[in-house]
C-alpha cells in the first residue's frame, strides 16, 4: 500500500517529480463510467448500483491532498480492489471486475486511518460467459501469477530469517549488507500483502506511516533505522526530528523486532499458500499498475528507504513484479484483438526501456548505488521512463477485462 504522509521538508525538485508522475489520466468512455468525488472528508459514489462485470470507476480527487478509493467486500475489511496515490486535481479511471453481491466503498485522505464515506455498493445480474478461449486464457493467468506469488513468498521467508538472524545477533554490518535483498520478494508482489488487513503495516510501514495511524511502529523499516542511526539533526521523510520519540533500540527489542518481522512473513506465507488462495484477474493487471504506483510514490522521491538509500532495490523489484503480472495477462490482452495487440507491444517496450535506464545504477545481483547519489536531473530521466509506462499500462485493465475500447 502506497501510504505516504505529507512530508513538509521534502526539496521543491522532489515534490516537482512527485506531480509530474500523478499526470497519467486514462480516456475512459465517461457515458460508462461510475463518478466518484473525492474530497478530503467524503467519498461519493454517483451511484450505489450496478451490473457484474468489468465495473470503470472515473475518480476525481477534489481534495487538498494523496488520498485512495477502495472497494471492501461485505465484511467492511477485506479489500476486493483499490487505487491508490489519487492527487489532488487529478482524474483517473479505475476498472474492477465485480461479480453480484454487496460491497463497500469508500476512500482513505492521505491513505491512512479509516476510510472515509463508507457506503453501500450493490452489484446485481449475472457475469457473462466468455468464450472457450478466453475463458482458458484467463484461468491459465491465474495459475501463472498464483504460482508466481506462492513461490515470491517461498523464496521470501528464508531471505527474512538470514536478514533477521545477523541484526538480533547485533552483526550490523552482514545485516546492513542483506536489508536490500531481503526486501525484493516482497516488493516484487506487495499489493497481495495489502489485501490482508494489516500484514503490510506490520511489515512495510514506515516510521511516519505508523504515527500518523496511530499503530506500533514495526518490520522492515523498524529495522532499517536500527541499522542506519540518524546523526544528530537529522531529519525523517516528513521534515521532523528524526530522534523524537526514537531510540536505537536494546538486544530484547531488536529481538521482538526480529521475530515479529519473521512471523508476518510466515503467516503471509501461509495465506498465500492455503489451497483456497486465488486472485482475480483484474487483481492481476491492476496489481501491475499498483506496483508501478508504488515507484511513482516513494522510490523516485526516495522517501522509501530513507535511511538506507537502497531504494533502487525496491524500484527495480516492484517492475519485475509489475512485469510478471503484465506478462500474465498479456495473451488474454492480445486476443482482444488489435488494439489488446498494440497495447502490450507498447507496454512491452516501455518495460523494456525502463530496466535499461536502471540497470545505468546497478542490477539486484551486483546491488544498487546510494539513492542519495542520483542527483536531481537523473531522477527526472528516471520519472519520465515511469510515466512513459503508466499511460499505456493504465489502460491495461480494461482492455484485459473486454471493455470497449477507449
Amino acid at each position: 500500500m502506497i501510504r505516504r504522509a505529507p512530508f513538509a521538508a521534502a526539496p521543491v525538485a522532489t515534490v516537482a517529480l512527485a506531480v509530474i508522475l500523478s499526470g497519467c489520466v486514462a480516456k475512459a468512455d465517461l457515458a460508462s463510467a461510475i463518478p466518484v468525488t473525492i474530497t478530503d472528508t467524503g467519498c461519493a459514489v454517483k451511484t450505489a448500483t450496478t451490473t457484474a462485470g468489468a465495473v470503470t470507476f472515473h475518480l476525481e480527487n477534489k481534495g487538498s491532498d494523496v488520498n485512495e478509493f477502495e472497494i471492501l467486500a461485505n465484511d467492511k475489511l477485506r479489500i476486493v480492489g483499490e487505487k491508490e496515490n489519487v492527487t489532488p486535481g487529478q482524474k483517473v479511471d479505475f476498472v474492477a471486475q465485480l461479480a453480484p453481491g454487496t460491497y463497500y466503498t469508500a476512500c482513505k485522505f492521505q491513505q491512512v486511518g479509516a476510510p472515509v464515506g463508507l457506503a453501500a455498493f450493490t452489484v446485481t445480474g449475472t457475469l457473462s460467459t466468455a468464450s472457450a478461449s478466453e475463458t482458458a486464457l484467463s484461468e491459465q493467468a491465474v495459475t501463472q501469477y498464483v504460482a508466481y506469488l506462492r513461490s515470491q513468498v517461498a523464496e521470501l521467508i528464508p531471505a527474512v530469517k538470514k536478514f533477521t538472524a545477523a541484526y538480533k545477533s547485533g552483526d550490523d554490518e552482514t545485516a546492513r549488507k542483506l536489508f536490500a535483498s531481503a526486501r525484493v520478494s516482497y516488493e516484487r508482489i506487495e499489493p497481495t500483502a495489502e489485501a490482508f488487513g494489516d500484514l503490510d503495516p506490520k511489515i512495510d510501514f514506515r516510521e511516519v506511516d505508523a504515527v500518523a495511524d496511530g499503530l506500533q511502529w514495526t518490520g522492515f523499516h523498524r529495522i532499517e533505522k536500527d541499522l542506519w542511526p540518524p546523526a544528530a539533526g537529522a531529519l525523517n521523510s516528513d521534515g521532523k526530528d528524526a530522534h523524537s520519540g526514537w531510540t536505537v533500540s536494546t538486544p530484547e527489542q531488536r529481538a521482538s523486532f526480529a521475530d515479529g518481522l519473521v512471523a508476518d512473513v510466515t503467516q503471509l506465507h501461509t495465506l498465500v499458500t492455503s489451497p483456497t488462495f486465488t486472485v482475480s484477474l483484474d487483481a492481476i493487471s491492476n496489481g501491475a499498475i499498483a506496483l508501478l504506483d508504488e515507484v511513482a510514490a516513494g522510490k523516485i522521491t526516495g522517501e522509501e528507504d530513507w535511511w538506507s538509500g537502497t531504494d533502487l532495490s525496491d524500484f527495480a523489484a516492484n517492475v519485475q513484479g509489475a512485469g510478471v503480472a503484465f506478462g500474465a495477462v498479456r495473451p488474454l490482452a492480445e486476443a482482444r484483438g488489435a488494439q489488446g495487440v498494440a497495447l502490450a507491444a507498447e507496454i512491452a517496450t516501455q518495460f523494456q526501456a525502463l530496466e535499461k535506464a536502471l540497470s545505468t545504477y546497478g542490477s539486484l545481483e551486483a546491488g544498487f548505488v546510494d539513492y542519495r547519489t542520483v542527483g536531481t536531473t537523473d531522477r527526472k530521466v528516471l520519472s519520465d521512463q515511469v510515466n512513459a509506462l503508466a499511460e499505456p499500462l493504465s489502460k491495461l485493465t480494461h482492455v484485459v477485462l473486454g471493455l470497449p475500447a477507449k
